[in-house]
This record gives structure tokens, C-alpha cells and sequence, in this order.
């Protein structure tokens, strides 16, 4: 069989403690790359620009927020506020002739700056209080961008977008802009495969399940939920930006609204709490399923001569993630993550089913 542990010794902790230690599973990785480099050359424009890049990006922003919530165990509902600080915060100083490269940067210490500044007066809570308080940080960007017309330009403005540059060379393309996309997911991708290895990993492990027995072995839990509160804010405030850069072109209010959070949060349970292959899995569904589901609605009421309101079809998507959350913690809690786990280790076993653990 071609997917076994069988033969594979590890002779130095280099190779006890390599990310990939299967063979199947680097040339599995190796092909996934080829493909995602070749998606320019092999899928249409359409499907590059209104698939692709969105889910590398939502792919991006989910890993930032699993951090926190899958790494520390800290609800956050207000993370689309955070990558709206970071989308505006970067739109004004490209706007004033920044270069992208700074731009960014600055953008994702604005959105670290107020996410943990707000996550020192959250971090006092816990459970749902805390989730609800998160969620007042959501509807508070939400006015103030609505209502500082200095921020947003008016609640009907949007902020135009310059071009987006790279090392000083304008990025027009849809292959251009789909690669810094994806060169951004990888980056994130990659931090987040080797943080749980880390000091940092092992401490918000230990805060996530016990914090009080984590201080009682000499790690400052409100230090360490802060910092997790920093580098996902800081994360989420890059990857909106490049949302916006990428993507919209341009910063309008409605683009960060709390679905945004809602379709986050969607995400990192369908996913899989703490797990990296499940926001990349939950990205995907969570980005075709409404899609999906409008079709499936307008063949209903085509086929069937029903007439659906527009408030149903409106609101459908939500009524989804909805309705995927309550499902998976009711059947799966920890998410494609986990479904994809035991297909693998079916594998790993096959046909020896009895050696299964």
C-alpha cells in the first residue's frame, strides 16, 4: 500500500520532529503546490478571481482567528472588525503614497493596537460574556466607520484603492494578484504549521485546556491570551487589507459587517478547532455553499412554481452556517478536520482493520 507507516525510521530529531514525516503526504503537498502555482495557466479568469483568490484570503484570515480561538480557547465574534482597522488603516497610507509592502504593515499593527486593547478589557471575562463582548468591539468599528466620515468618507462612500504594487512594480493581472494571495496564505500557512511547536504553542495549549493550572506552572495566562489576541488581530488586519487590495479594489463599510465574523467563525468550527487543514476545508465550504444554495433555491422555485421571498434568499446563507454549526457540533464537534483524520488513518491501516486505534 502507498500510504504506510511501515519502513519509516527515524534515526535523528530532525526526522522525529520534520512537519510531513510520510512520503505520500509531501508528494500529496508537492502536487497541491503545482496545481496552485499552474491555476492561472489551467482555470478561467472567472472561476481564478471569484473562487480562488476569496478562499486563499478567507483561508488567511481563518488561520489568524483559529489561533485564537483553537490555540487559546477565546471566542472572538468581532474578528471582521478587525480586518475592516486593518483594510482602512492600510487604504489611507496607500492612499497618501506609502508603498503596499508598509502599507500593510501598518495596517496590521492598527488592527493589533485595537484588538488587544480591547482584548485586555475582554480578557476579564470568560465563556459567553466574553463572546459578547467581543461582539460589542464588532458593532462599535461599525458606527464609528459609519459615522467619521474622515474614516470611510460617509456610510455610502467606499475608499478607491491605488494599484497594487509590489517591490514597485504594479500587479494589473488576475495571475498577479491571485499570487500575492496565495503568497500570503502560504506565509500564514507555514507560521501556523510550526507555532504550535513553539514555546508559544505549547503555552496557549496549556491555557486552552487549564488556565489556572498553567499558572500555577509559571505561565501568565492574560500575557500569553493577550499576545494570541495580538498576532490574530495583526493577522486579520493584513489579510483585510488584501482583501481589499486584491479583491474589492476598493473599502466600503459593508464589506466588514458582522457577517464577515459570522462567516469566520463558520469557518474555524466547521473546520476544526485548532487545526490548519480545517480552515483551508471550511474556507472551501463555507465559500461555495450560499452559491449553492441560491441555485438550489431559484431551481425550487422554477421547478416547482414556488415563490420565495427576497428576504429568504437574503438571509439563506446565514440560515446555513447556522444550521452547518449546530450540525457539525451535534455529529462532528471537531470539524472536516477531524473527518478527513479518519479517512487517513483508515488508510494507514487498510485492510488490517482490528490494528485500527
Amino acid at each position: 500500500m502507498f500510504y504506510r507507516l511501515a519502513g519509516i525510521r527515524h534515526t535523528s530529531y530532525l526526522q522525529a520532529r520534520q512537519l510531513f514525516p510520510m512520503q505520500f503526504d509531501r508528494a500529496l503537498i508537492g502536487a497541491i503546490l503545482v496545481l496552485a502555482l499552474l491555476a492561472p495557466w489551467i482555470l478561467p479568469a472567472l472561476y481564478l478571481n471569484t473562487y480562488l483568490m476569496p478562499w486563499l484570503l478567507w483561508v488567511t484570515a481563518a488561520l489568524g482567528l483559529n489561533l485564537l480561538m483553537g490555540g487559546a480557547g477565546q471566542v472572538h465574534l468581532g474578528y471582521g472588525a478587525v480586518m475592516g482597522i486593518g483594510a482602512y488603516a492600510a487604504g489611507h497610507a496607500a492612499r497618501n503614497g506609502i508603498p503596499l509592502e508598509v502599507a500593510l504593515m501598518l495596517g496590521g499593527l492598527a488592527a493589533a493596537i485595537i484588538g488587544t486593547i480591547f482584548g485586555a478589557a475582554a480578557l476579564r471575562v470568560k465563556g459567553l460574556y466574553l463572546a459578547v463582548t467581543t461582539l460589542a468591539l464588532q458593532y462599535l468599528v461599525d458606527f464609528i466607520v459609519l459615522h467619521v466620515s474622515v474614516i470611510s468618507g460617509g456610510s455610502q462612500a467606499s475608499l478607491q484603492l491605488p494599484v497594487v504594487k509590489i517591490l514597485g512594480q504594479s500587479v494589473r493581472s488576475d495571475a498577479g494578484l491571485y499570487f500575492v494571495a496565495l503568497a500570503s496564505c502560504a506565509v500564514v500557512t507555514i507560521f501556523m504549521l510550526n507555532v504550535r511547536r513553539s514555546s508559544l504553542g505549547r503555552a496557549l495549549a496549556a491555557i486552552r485546556e487549564k488556565d489556572y493550572a498553567a499558572e500555577i506552572l509559571g505561565v501568565s495566562a492574560f500575557r500569553y491570551k493577550l499576545l494570541a489576541f495580538w498576532v490574530a488581530s495583526f493577522i486579520g488586519g493584513v489579510t483585510g487589507a488584501l482583501l481589499a487590495f486584491c479583491y474589492y479594489k476598493a473599502v466600503s463599510p459593508e464589506q466588514y459587517h458582522i457577517d464577515l465574523s459570522i462567516q469566520m467563525l463558520a469557518i474555524v468550527i466547521v473546520g476544526g478547532l485548532g487545526s490548519v487543514l480545517g480552515c483551508f476545508l471550511g474556507a472551501a465550504l463555507i465559500l461555495l455553499s450560499p452559491a449553492l444554495l441560491n441555485q438550489m433555491l431559484a431551481t425550487l422555485s422554477t421547478g416547482f412554481g414556488l415563490k420565495l421571498g427576497t428576504d429568504l434568499t437574503t438571509h439563506a446563507p446565514l440560515i446555513l452556517y447556522g444550521a452547518l454549526i449546530v450540525g457539525f457540533l451535534l455529529f462532528e464537534p471537531l470539524g472536516l478536520a477531524k473527518i478527513y483524520d479518519n479517512v487517513r488513518k483508515m488508510f494507514l491501516v487498510w485492510p488490517f482493520r482490528h490494528m485500527r486505534r
